[in-house]
């Protein structure tokens, strides 16, 4: 935090030092003279108020007049403003301020006679003061008492004249050096905010100027930059403490360090705003505060930007929160999609006031891109495709996070979506990056949608099995798949389908109904379990590639298998039921159905196994 606040410290110590190259003039410039060039011509743009230098003052007067009256300040504020050719992004207490300056001095040279001011003036630049021609003695002991300075007027291009920057930069200094000459004409207005404060201090504070500022400007500049780092200090403190008080309420731990990052750009917001604050108060002169504004304004901006950035993190954690209490998992998806559309809305507003800061016009800059905007267009095609790509994603939506699927030759996990790529979690636990684009043209297997996962084997049992243990054993495998949990109870198979060269090969297919493949794995180990105990009841031998030799004699009639009896088939169905019913009774997942697979479960298990070993 505290280097944030020193590089924006040196933004503005920087803006402090470019200063009087940037505004103040030197009050030894000689006063201009007028060119030879044509005047522009009054046209259809030109305010009639405006027309010429008669009217610019005549409108000026009567604007500050009318300002100090009960009705319309703020019409004929703007009125006086508009006499001036000033920065637009200058505050418009800053730039009233100048108005009341320069009109202060008007009446401090003497009575302003309109009348002999040029209505239709040949001449580029207008001189009001000092003239060569001035006839009255008092006029010309005050140019000769403070030399250097002059009040100018200008036409624009529509032929609207105003009062020139020239006259403007040095219109501050001007009053000052002026201050205690009497007021000759005009209105005696009422001293400002930052002429009250001016009063206030010290003699010795007054008058020397470094840097084109007062020593006690320069003291109130670090005074406003200490309350706003005490403001930052305050801000972030009281934050915290509410941040951490509601996380307890909620029964939540919070890091320290993470929360202390967390409030950072609330602080730094909170202190940027007194900096600008003081700047729109008008509590500098018009030249410093130009370039201190647009400081101030780009450390708001970064600061309001982050702290937006926050709270959009802030937000998305509780739709995250919230879209996991939810089966679908399309919110678990467009959340994250949110949270990016968010933040880059915010970064652009963002760039784009910081450009309106420095007085650069975005959609000129976009138009005049030209060539160079279709070399970036085609620079930027596969970007651009790539968010297409995942807008139809998005709206077909394949896949869902979390999902197992098989994109061409991948194969693993979903596990973010992004605008130009989505992330897929392989099952080596390595994460491939696969452009959106290409998933629009992609074969996408997703076995995250299966309602059913099938199992299939053969089970080998030795030729010497009687039949009717056999049948009982398919029965019996019958009954498992009816009574487990997680199987499909509507289609299943298990019959005797083959003769294997060394063994009888019993079919066994059937399905598993659950959400993920930890699952399936865990209902797949139950399953084949209980098949085993009930192979080992029913005395049912399982074959393994073997050869037996049989050395007989040729006299000696084959051993025959007994002729089955009409219920035979049934009875020992009803016998392999029994075995399967008998193996699964004091199964715990009779009682309830077993959840998701707690990995943390299987470790505490083996964990208390290995402790009663050793014990």
């Amino acid at each position: 935090m505290i280097r944030i606040w020193i590089i924006s410290l040196l933004v503005v110590g920087v803006s402090l030092l470019s200063t009087p190259a940037i505004g103040m003039q030197d009050t030894e410039t000689t006063p201009p003279t007028p060119l030879a060039e044509p005047v522009a011509q009054p046209n259809a743009a030109t305010n009639p108020s405006l027309r010429s230098p008669r009217a610019t003052m005549s409108t000026f007067l009567v604007a500050i007049n009318e300002h100090e009256g009960a009705e319309k300040r703020e019409d004929a504020r703007q009125r006086a403003i508009e006499c001036l050719d000033i920065e637009p992004s200058l505050p418009l207490e800053a730039k009233w301020n100048l108005a009341l300056e320069l009109y202060t001095v008007l009446g401090r040279i003497g009575e302003v006679r309109v009348e002999k001011m040029p209505d239709n003036p040949q001449e580029p630049r207008y001189l009001y003061y000092p003239q060569i021609h001035w006839t009255m003695p008092l006029h010309q002991m005050f140019a000769s008492k403070y030399p250097g300075y002059s009040i100018t007027m200008e036409p624009d291009t529509h032929g609207n004249w105003r009062f020139d920057r020239t006259t403007l930069n040095q219109i501050h200094n001007f009053a000052l050096e002026t201050e205690n000459e009497e007021t000759l004409a005009g209105l005696k207005i009422d001293q400002r905010f930052i002429g009250k404060v001016r009063s206030a201090m010290p003699a010795s504070l007054k008058g020397n100027r470094t840097l084109g500022l007062e020593h006690w400007e320069w003291i109130g500049i670090l005074l406003v930059i200490f309350v706003g780092l005490m403001v930052d200090l305050f801000t972030r403190l009281i934050l915290r403490n509410l941040w951490h008080r509601f996380e307890n309420k909620r029964g939540r731990e919070v890091d320290p360090g993470s929360l202390k990052r967390a409030v950072r750009p609330f602080g730094m917001l909170a202190g940027a705003s007194i900096w600008y604050l003081a700047l729109v108060l008008g509590l500098l002169p018009a030249a410093p505060t130009i370039v201190l504004f647009v400081a101030v304004r780009v450390v708001l901006m970064v600061s309001l930007v982050w702290a937006a950035f926050k709270v959009t993190d802030l937000v998305s954690d509780w739709l995250s929160g919230q879209a996991a209490k939810t089966e679908t998992k399309f919110d678990d998806l467009l959340v994250p999609m949110v949270k990016r559309t968010a933040k880059l809305f915010i970064g652009a507003i963002g760039l784009i006031y910081i450009a309106s800061a420095f007085s650069i016009e975005i959609m000129p800059l976009l138009t005049g891109l030209g060539i160079g905007g279709l070399a970036v267009a085609f620079a930027a095609k596969d970007t651009i495709e790539n968010f297409f790509g995942s807008i139809a994603v998005i709206m077909d939506r394949p896949f869902e996070i979390g999902d197992w699927v098989v994109v061409n030759d991948v194969e693993g996990t979903v596990e973010d979506l992004g605008f130009r790529s989505t992330r897929i979690r392989t099952f080596y636990n390595s994460l491939v990056t696969i452009p959106n684009a290409t998933l629009v043209r992609a074969k996408v297997d997703n076995y995250g949608r299966r309602k059913y996962r099938r199992y299939t084997t053969k089970l080998n049992v030795t030729y010497d099995t009687h039949p009717d243990k056999i049948e009982a054993f398919c029965s019996g495998i019958r009954e498992i798949v009816k009574l487990h949990p997680y199987t499909r109870k509507d289609y299943y198979h298990v019959w005797l389908n083959g003769f294997g060269p060394h063994s009888l090969d019993i079919l066994v297919y059937i399905f598993f109904e659950c959400p993920d493949w930890s699952i399936e794995l865990r209902e797949k180990h139950r399953f084949m379990l209980d098949v085993v105990r009930l192979a080992d009841r029913l005395g049912v031998e399982f074959a393994f590639p073997t050869q037996k030799i049989h050395i007989s004699k040729d006299d000696t009639p084959p051993e025959k298998l007994e002729t089955p009896e009409g219920n035979s088939e049934r009875r020992w169905v009803l016998e392999g039921r029994k075995a399967a019913r008998d193996i699964t009774q004091n199964q715990p997942w009779k009682d309830e159905l077993p959840g998701d697979v707690s990995f943390a479960e299987e470790f505490d298990s083996e964990h208390e196994a290995r402790g009663e070993s050793a014990g």
